[in-house]
């Protein structure tokens, strides 16, 4: 007889997210296809804006089992997809949110290039000089100065109130989420926050600091949450309604 080692089962790695397109409403979409070890069936997520499509599927589903089920779901996707607000392009004449106010998009090419605040016939407005290939960006760092000066403050107090401390303030271009807070205290922001109303962006502080005492959605979270910004459920509802037209603009 002749015994051999049996070689211990490595526990099975979850596969690299498959990337494709997928065409529908007249769009091709980015499709991104996540395996997750914990899913019990397949499910259809759209990004905010319209911008892709993820399906997260259980281990081991074939590919033309995702295709199946993408096609039973067509006339959903198409129907959502109807409701998605275009993705305008930032430039002079269209009028970008601040804080929730509309500001009127101004090209100056005769100086430095810069981006200032202004009154341009009676209306708010947002002075963009320099290039005008350059104008967008200018105008996305813009808010992301303007970010950084705000939810920095609103973070201070917030974790004065809760009494805890923030390990770190970051801001990201995210997609999914409009903050998040990790175990171990590190918050971070969509910078796009700041074209929300003031009430909107101190609320969604408020959201991640209260991670830092409540890690989770419990009720204790959302007592937590409301104590530090009483218009919880109005600034919830705005976001929801409003917020997937932040992220379709586009500021390339």
């Amino acid at each position: 007889m002749v015994f051999g080692l049996l070689k211990k089962a490595e526990p099975r790695r979850p596969q690299t997210p498959l990337e494709r397109h997928y065409d529908v409403a007249g769009r091709t979409l980015p499709l991104r296809i996540v395996e997750n070890g914990r899913a019990k069936r397949l499910t259809l997520r759209i990004d905010p804006g319209g911008q892709g499509l993820r399906v997260t599927i259980p281990p081991g589903v074939a590919p033309r089992e995702v295709d199946r089920f993408l096609d039973r779901h067509q006339g959903w996707l198409e129907q959502r997809l109807a409701k998605v607000p275009d993705r305008p392009q930032v430039r002079p004449g269209i009028k970008v949110p601040v804080r929730g106010v509309p500001h009127l998009v101004v090209h100056e090419s005769s100086k430095r290039g810069s981006v200032s605040v202004a009154v341009v016939d009676g209306e708010p407005a947002l002075l963009v000089h320099g290039e005008r290939v350059h104008l967008p960006r200018r105008i996305a760092d813009f808010l992301k100065r303007e970010a950084k000066r705000d939810i920095e403050a609103l973070v201070l107090k917030h974790t004065t109130t809760i009494g805890r401390r923030a390990k770190s303030v970051r801001f990201k271009d995210t997609t999914s989420r409009w903050g998040s807070c990790t175990s171990d205290g590190n918050l971070a922001f969509s910078w796009r926050i700041m074209m929300a109303p003031k009430p909107v962006i101190d609320y969604l502080v408020a959201h991640e600091v209260a991670h830092l005492k409540e890690m989770n959605h419990g009720p204790k979270f959302w007592k937590l949450c409301k104590e530090l910004a009483p218009d919880t459920e109005r600034c919830k509802a705005w976001l929801k309604k409003n917020g997937g037209a932040l992220q379709a603009i586009r500021f390339e």
